[in-house]
């Protein structure tokens, strides 16, 4: 049995995935990224082997990706992330031509063809109003945490309209909300909205056709893959429990298994300085 191990390096939170060669998911684990970025690489790894029930010695393959991607020493090779999404996306849905990534510090909307390449894309990573960011920015400002977000958008009533451009702008609009008594599990509803309709404004400029897969780790909160749905006027695909938080990580383990097979189809491919660069 042949394992590779996958692992994002996000600006955010950084998530490693252990996959043998039936594509199982046999392991996956998660930490905040921080600012060591070699540190927290080596930690997610041991964590996801400890997950998985494997040694470091029966990794075949280690494929990076992310912000980070480039801090991890043990790589066989590094991919973009648009790359990895997209081959992980069509790993979970295998119709999907449609990406949106909402992500923690950027977010990007791509599409790809039945090769699983990526044909075009549009990315935001100007301001964090336009990310998952935002969100945490918001309901950390309100002293709850991260955690609280999902029941905060499961109880609240209405969204009140969030509408500065600027994370700077909108978290005055938070502070204002507050002080005239609003609730802020309404607060946080509209919050969510004001960052749904930037998402399907960025969606939209790439001119979405179906299957649309939406990913991030926004989407483990459910009101948020509704909204976005119901916004753009399609179904949209969104993985079970934590995986749309994986799917980078994911569709690097699925590269890892084809470049092994490659290099038991052609022989050994020499570890020179190409290996280590961005790969398609």
């Amino acid at each position: 049995m042949a394992f590779t191990i996958g692992l994002d390096i996000g600006s955010t939170y950084t998530k490693g995935l252990v996959l043998d060669s039936d594509h199982n998911i046999v392991g996956r684990a998660m930490k905040a990224t921080g600012a060591r970025l070699q540190e927290v690489a080596k930690a997610v790894v041991g964590l996801t082997l400890e997950a998985a029930g494997v040694d470091k010695d029966a990794i075949d393959y280690c494929i990076t990706t992310g912000y980070g991607r480039h801090m991890f020493d043990n790589r066989d090779l590094q991919v973009t992330d648009l790359t990895a999404t997209a081959r992980g996306c069509s790993f979970l849905f295998p119709e999907t031509r449609t990406i949106l990534d909402i992500g923690g510090q950027t977010m990007k909307a791509s599409k790809i063809d039945e090769l699983r390449k990526v044909q075009t894309f549009r990315l935001n990573d100007k301001c964090a109003s336009g990310t998952g960011m935002f969100l945490e920015k918001t309901v950390r400002y309100m002293g709850y945490e991260t955690e609280d977000i999902g029941n905060l958008l499961d109880t609240a009533a209405e969204a009140v309209p969030i509408s500065g451009v600027c994370t700077v702008f909108a978290e005055s609009e938070v502070i204002n909300h507050l002080s005239n008594g609003v609730p802020p599990e309404d607060i946080m509803f509209g919050a969510s909205m004001s960052l749904t309709k930037r998402s399907v404004q960025l969606l939209k400029r790439v001119k979405p056709e179906s299957e649309v897969t939406v990913v991030g780790g926004i989407l483990r909160w459910t009101a948020m893959a509704k909204a976005i749905a119901e916004e753009l006027k399609l179904d949209v695909n969104v993985a079970e429990e934590d995986l749309p938080q994986y799917t980078a990580a994911l569709g690097c383990a699925i590269l890892g298994h084809i470049r092994l097979n490659k290099i038991k189809a052609d022989g050994p491919i020499s570890k020179d300085k190409s290996e280590q660069r961005d790969a398609a």
